[in-house]
């Protein structure tokens, strides 16, 4: 029994070891986080609008019966990304006639009504999620996160982190041809 201890630490220095390969390993992405979403209808949710603004709030009901598929962002005036993010996705809704939906995530109203009239508001419909429940609904991991959804209301693709840069614009440019939303060479 005593030899079966003494070979303890070096099980768990093994083990420990180990994670710390695969942690390493450069074809690993840890950016890819697996949605349970995807193919699955969007949850259900209703968010109020923002207080201080005169956007609508968004429901899933509004996800639902679209003739293309929608775009719906969860941002924060808080969230630095989700900054650098809006030009792109204001150049979306303006160039190419993306439907774009928001969730303010746990955010203050007047922060959030602030940062959008600094910035200009590219949403057709915002909720405002002040205690982060429809987040967790969608199963963000942190802001900002963007989905596609298609007009029965299932969510087609998830992008996390800013749509930010000519690797990241072009993956989610493919994502809405893919899904029908803009057209090929767009």
């Amino acid at each position: 029994m005593m030899r079966y201890i003494a070979f303890a630490p070096l099980v768990i220095a093994a083990i420990v070891g180990g994670f710390f390969l695969w942690g390493l390993n450069p074809d690993r992405d840890p950016n890819a986080l697996p949605s349970v979403l995807i193919s699955q209808p969007a949850p259900a949710f209703e968010l109020a609008p923002l207080s201080t603004l005169d956007t609508p709030g968004l429901a899933r009901n509004d996800l639902i019966g679209n003739d293309t598929p929608v775009v719906v962002n969860v941002f924060a005036s808080w969230c630095v990304p989700c900054r650098a993010e809006h030009a792109v996705l204001t150049s979306l809704v303006e160039r190419d006639g993306v439907r774009l939906f928001g969730i303010n995530y746990k955010d203050k109203p007047e922060d959030a009504s602030r940062w959008l009239n600094d910035l200009g508001n590219p949403y057709e419909r915002i909720g405002a999620d002040e205690v982060g429940r429809a987040g967790i609904e969608w199963g963000i991991s942190g802001v900002p996160e963007t989905f596609i959804v298609g007009g029965d209301g299932t969510v087609l693709f998830r992008y996390v982190g800013p749509v930010v840069g000519e690797e990241a614009e072009a993956e989610f440019r493919a994502a809405l041809t893919q899904a029908g939303v803009i057209g090929e060479g767009a």
